[in-house]
């Protein structure tokens, strides 16, 4: 439980970090406050994002090695619904990776 809070207090802070650059958007031009606001908003969503992927892929890859080695004529069964898995959490990564793209380019 403990876990689940921390990861979710993570999310909300990464999101209320990207909402405070977007919200920048409407200024009439990026001064060198907002400038630096926006690339540490950038950077702290790349990093988030990443190293919330790499927690997710690490933890479905290993229970799945987990499933095939304790029955290993599942391995078809769990093969396909893991590579789905690792790619649906990888395209999360992606999105954060875009959202900094589009933060630094505000620059």
């Amino acid at each position: 439980m403990k876990k689940l809070l921390s990861i979710l207090s993570l999310i909300v802070a990464q999101f209320g970090i990207v909402g405070l650059a977007m919200a920048e958007e409407t200024a009439k031009a990026a001064s060198s406050d907002s400038a630096g606001l926006i690339a540490i908003g950038a950077a702290i969503s790349m990093g988030l994002g990443a190293l919330g992927g790499a927690l997710g892929q690490g933890k479905a890859a290993s229970a799945a090695l987990e499933g095939i080695a304790r029955n290993p004529g599942a391995q078809s069964k769990v093969q396909t619904p893991m590579i789905l898995g690792l790619a649906l959490i990888e395209s999360l990564v992606l999105l954060s990776f875009v959202i900094a793209f589009m933060l630094v380019g505000k620059l």
